[in-house]
């Protein structure tokens, strides 16, 4: 059923309220309604969906109104919560400082259909969801529909932690709303960790579903749970997937995040500061998705990825997902952001595009080489300015450059390579030019202003290295210095690299765009 429809029993708790309130609620229109309030010496208020507030009558909660409800339904436990058996009403209480009740909260419970409908295929894939939302956008709806969608439709074992009795309801038999799923309930919220362990270690579930996990301890249950190969699915503290990062009781859940030094050449590479923030361990959930409102959702397909991206501030890539009962599919749209932001009109309207994201936003590749010399590679992808490095594991490359001489096959790493479906790249020779342009043709470097790199730019540095050579070549007893062209200072190091390499000594000598270099000449007597 992909219909949204609503089914509650706001008969029943009707029944428990004061005679003089139930009156006041039987010709009124309460499909939007959220929550029945009644304070001690203050109008009964009904608060509605949209965030209106009515007052019931004119007559004041009096302390016999609160004591009627109270005397109807079972004793609050130590988070001052209770129900209504069979149903999934909550009713809060509010205590003054002698213990005494002056204040309830009625929350209306509802089983709703056709809520995960635009979600349904990230669920039958069987990896940990994990919801993100503030109160009210519906993550405990969510996840009792997922309990139902699993239990009944894929015939798996599915445990529900119902914490607060808010996903199954209040008594011994747990509401319909769940399906043929079972449910554990907690004595109190500081238990809750404790029977997540126990549901795995007792009856063997395939699938998890915890609400609202809080605390560091839960986290570490969590991992617990997924480190066993159980499926979970739960919710979180917190509107957004950074939120969650940089909250250090919760982070685990995402990864974790540890704080890293990086050598001088790789912080150089990176284009970041010596001490960065890295993702720790794999995140205990493959999923997460923000709850913006009870129609839009945002979903970050790859946990592991997104957080790596928003460490290193990059684009992080996400699907807005909004729900259109009219639809045959869920609508799907693809984006990326630099930060997380509410969703808006405009940007449910962008649609992801790969070429335009290549383009403006340098995509830092990893590089495995087969019998090419390190450190020539290491040098073009300086002289390249490139977003890449050097790997040595053939799982995390996305190209792979290798020697021709290997072709024609023979080397078992580069048929793994062509099993993972990576581009090969080939040079002819172990020089600086042949791996340049391998480079060049494996990262699609043309004339892409964004990256700082131009063939122009190039072809003059390969010409000057080339003066330089031919400059050392005409180096005799008779000449005392040969002075190069001007170049500028980024050439001009390379060249005294070169000189240096030849045992040589080099300096740079004029002003401005004149600025050039003198190679000396040690054989000459007059020099030295």
């Amino acid at each position: 059923m992909n219909k949204i429809e609503f089914y509650n029993d706001l008969g029943k708790l009707i029944k428990v309220l004061p005679p003089k309130v139930a009156r006041q609620l039987q010709d009124r229109q309460m499909d939007d309604l959220i929550e029945l309030v009644f304070d001690l010496g203050r109008l009964p208020e009904i608060r509605h969906a949209d965030g209106t507030i009515e007052y019931l009558g004119k007559e004041l909660v009096e302390e016999e109104d609160i004591g009627y409800i109270t005397h109807q339904i079972e004793d609050f436990t130590s988070d001052n919560r209770s129900g209504i058996p069979g149903t999934l009403h909550r009713i809060s209480a509010i205590r003054n400082r002698k213990g005494k009740i002056i204040g309830l909260t009625c929350r209306i419970g509802r089983v709703v259909t056709g809520t995960i409908f635009c979600i349904k295929d990230l669920v039958l894939k069987g990896k940990s969801i994990l919801f993100l939302g503030g109160p009210g956008v519906g993550k405990t709806t969510k996840l009792r529909e997922i309990a139902r969608l699993i239990a009944d439709d894929l015939k798996k074992r599915v445990v529900v932690i119902d914490t607060s009795n808010e996903i199954a309801g209040d008594g011994d038999v747990p509401h319909p709303g769940i399906g043929l799923a079972r449910r554990m309930q907690v004595p109190s919220p500081e238990k809750q960790k404790d029977v997540m362990i126990e549901a795995v270690e007792n009856h063997t579930p395939q699938v998890i579903i915890v609400d609202e996990i809080g605390t560091e301890e839960e986290a570490m249950a969590s991992r617990t749970i997924a480190e066993r190969g159980v499926m979970l699915i739960a919710t979180a503290h917190g509107n957004t997937l950074e939120n969650l990062i940089k909250n250090p009781t919760l982070s685990d859940l995402v990864g974790g995040v540890n704080s890293v030094t990086l050598s001088d050449d790789e912080a150089r590479r990176r284009s970041t500061q010596k001490t960065v923030l890295e993702r720790e361990k794999k995140p205990t959930f493959d999923i997460v998705i923000e709850i913006k409102d009870r129609e839009t959702l945002v979903v970050y397909p790859d946990v592991a990825e997104a957080v790596d991206c928003i460490l290193r501030e990059w684009p992080v890539k996400t699907e807005i997902r909004k729900v259109d009962q009219n639809a045959p599919t869920p609508i799907k749209e693809e984006t990326i952001s630099t930060k997380q932001e509410p969703v808006s009109d405009d940007s449910l309207k962008f649609s992801f595009n790969a070429k335009q994201y290549i383009k403006d936003v340098k995509d830092f590749r990893k590089i495995y080489i087969y019998a090419i010399n390190r450190t020539i590679v290491d040098k073009a992808i300086e002289r390249l300015n490139l977003n890449a490095e050097v790997t040595r594991n053939i799982d995390e490359a996305d190209i792979v450059i290798a020697h021709k001489s290997f072709s024609k096959g023979g080397a078992k790493i580069l048929d793994t390579a062509k099993d993972y479906r990576l581009p090969i790249y080939y040079v002819k020779s172990n020089s600086m030019p042949q791996v340049q342009k391998a480079l060049k043709e494996a990262l699609n470097i043309k004339s892409d202003d964004s990256m700082n790199v131009t063939t122009d730019f190039m072809d003059d540095t390969e010409l000057a290295l080339n003066e330089v050579k031919t400059a050392i070549e005409k180096l005799g007893p008779d000449v005392e210095y040969i002075e190069l062209k001007p170049q500028n200072q980024h050439i001009r190091k390379l060249q005294h690299e070169l000189v240096d390499q030849h045992n040589l000594k080099s300096e740079s000598i004029g002003v401005g765009q004149e600025r050039h270099l003198k190679i000396l000449n040690f054989k000459n007597k007059n020099v030295g």
